[in-house]
């Protein structure tokens, strides 16, 4: 009898110690992105988003100090923000427990691809340089993801099941970085879905072409065009500070301030902008709009609530 109670001791002993284990990878992730190149609020995106700010803050006249415009009270200590900061540890816990386990798939995929190509069209036979692989896959996943993120951002907007999910994105009515995260647990499985679906597929393809001249290790880390995004003021986008490109520009990619009006509780704002990287997309399916046909933004979901 003794020792069952020893065993019973022991094993909720080493559960609650991975319960701990748990809570402390989930509470520990989001620190985590300051530090990793691949997260939009990783410290050096952060600091040349708050150069830019610097740079738009003196190109206007304005009465309180930089600090007091950048560290707007209302934007990051207010109820939409704590929201954020809520969601961001929330989805911590999702990541750690579903998400992590899912980058086997991700592996798989690109498994199962470069086999599936193998056994349909036998070795590649043309000679493609390492350099030009790598070259070729970097532009191709870049446009692959960025197409298939606004096209999962359009599918969230117009089908009613996938709004309830995404709307508790667009209930924010302050922007601030954080606001990124602030998704809805389904949207950020569905998110996730999708990036190991681009990888998988990308990654397989590329890795088939490539026929042993580059490693698997050597297809992933930063890509290129995202680091020049998140390098150009990408944080702006959810924030209080207008940034705008010249609008021939704002036709090819989507400025920080076309997300703001994203983000507008306006009707005619609705379903707007939804790129991420891209304005060609938005052009293509007629939901465009550029920075200098709208003044004044308030953030929220207004009538779009149901």
């Amino acid at each position: 009898m003794i020792l069952i109670y020893c065993l019973k001791g022991i094993f909720a002993f080493m559960l609650a110690q991975e319960l701990i284990d748990v809570a402390y990878d989930a509470i520990k992730l989001p620190f985590s992105y300051f530090i990793d190149p691949k997260k939009r609020i990783y410290v050096f995106y952060l600091s040349m988003s708050f150069l830019i700010a610097f740079i738009i803050y003196t190109k206007n006249i304005r009465k309180k100090s930089f600090l007091r415009f950048i560290f707007f009270k209302r934007v990051w200590l207010g109820k939409s923000a704590q929201i954020d900061y809520a969601l961001l540890v929330i989805n911590g816990f999702i990541k750690v427990l579903l998400i992590s386990p899912m980058v086997f798939l991700g592996i798989y995929l690109q498994e199962l691809t470069t086999g599936s190509l193998e056994a349909f069209f036998g070795a590649v036979t043309i000679d493609i340089d390492r350099n030009t692989i790598v070259l070729m896959y970097t532009i191709l996943i870049w446009l692959f993801g960025d197409f298939a993120s606004f096209y999962l951002h359009y599918l969230f907007h117009k089908i009613p099941f996938l709004w309830e999910f995404h709307k508790t994105h667009h209930s924010a009515t302050t922007l601030n970085p954080f606001t990124l995260y602030r998704i809805h647990p389904v949207e950020l499985l569905i998110n996730n879905f999708k990036s190991i679906i681009v990888f998988g597929l990308s990654t397989g393809i590329f890795y088939y072409l490539a026929n042993g001249k580059v490693g698997i290790i050597g297809f992933l880390g930063v890509n290129v065009f995202k680091f020049i995004f998140l390098s150009l003021g990408a944080n702006l986008r959810h924030s209080h500070i207008r940034f705008t490109f010249p609008s021939w520009l704002e036709h090819i990619f989507i400025s920080p301030y076309q997300h703001h009006i994203h983000h507008s509780k306006d009707e005619t704002h609705y379903n707007k902008n939804l790129g991420s990287h891209l304005a060609i997309w938005d052009l293509m399916f007629h939901t465009l709009i550029i920075s200098k046909r709208v003044r004044k933004i308030q953030f929220g979901l207004g009538n779009n609530s149901n």
